[in-house]
């Protein structure tokens, strides 16, 4: 195989499969974007810096844009895009929307792939855990006091509607 040629690659992103040729040095970050058209998967920094392109990776917190397209195929995906579901936010979307936890978005992304990611584990985190978790994250925007109310308030919210964080992976 020469250096340039395409390689397939299958992977479930948000509960759908998808099948592609990709080169070897796409970025999972480009991937998303241009290829599936899935917006939502911000590029900040592109040194996974910022945590602006966070998205999961069989269920644990991944920078798309340190990350080969390749190195993906048989994997399992969950972006930004997977939070809302029939036209309603999620309750971790509702409560950074409730809690003044977004300024300008850009890093919004991130943050809640994150935030879902340490509330699929604990439903009743502290405000330190939540600041550790989220210590990845960059916001250019706020002092962050927002965000982590908006996590502790949404940790509130799943535990009220008794929803998981995240949907259950497929077996």
């Amino acid at each position: 195989m020469t250096v340039g040629a395409a390689h397939p690659v299958t992977v479930t992103v948000n509960g759908a499969t998808y099948e592609r040729l990709v080169p070897p040095r796409l970025l999972l970050s480009d991937f998303l974007r241009e290829e599936l058209k899935l917006l939502g998967t911000h590029v900040g920094c592109e040194h996974g810096i910022c945590g602006a392109c966070t998205v999961l990776l069989d269920g644990r917190p991944a920078r798309s844009c340190l990350t080969f397209a390749v190195q993906v195929d048989g994997a399992r995906l969950e972006t930004v895009e997977s939070l809302a579901s029939g036209g309603q936010l999620h309750p971790i979307q509702r409560a950074f929307q409730e809690q003044f936890g977004l300024q300008c978005g850009f890093c919004t992304p991130g943050i809640l792939m994150t935030a879902a990611f340490l509330l699929s584990r604990d439903t009743d985190p502290t405000e330190q855990q939540v600041r550790e978790e989220l210590s990845g994250n960059l916001c250019r925007c706020t002092g962050y006091q927002h965000i982590v109310e908006s996590v502790l308030a949404a940790a509130r919210l799943l535990r009220q509607v008794d929803q998981p964080a995240l949907a259950p992976a497929d077996p």
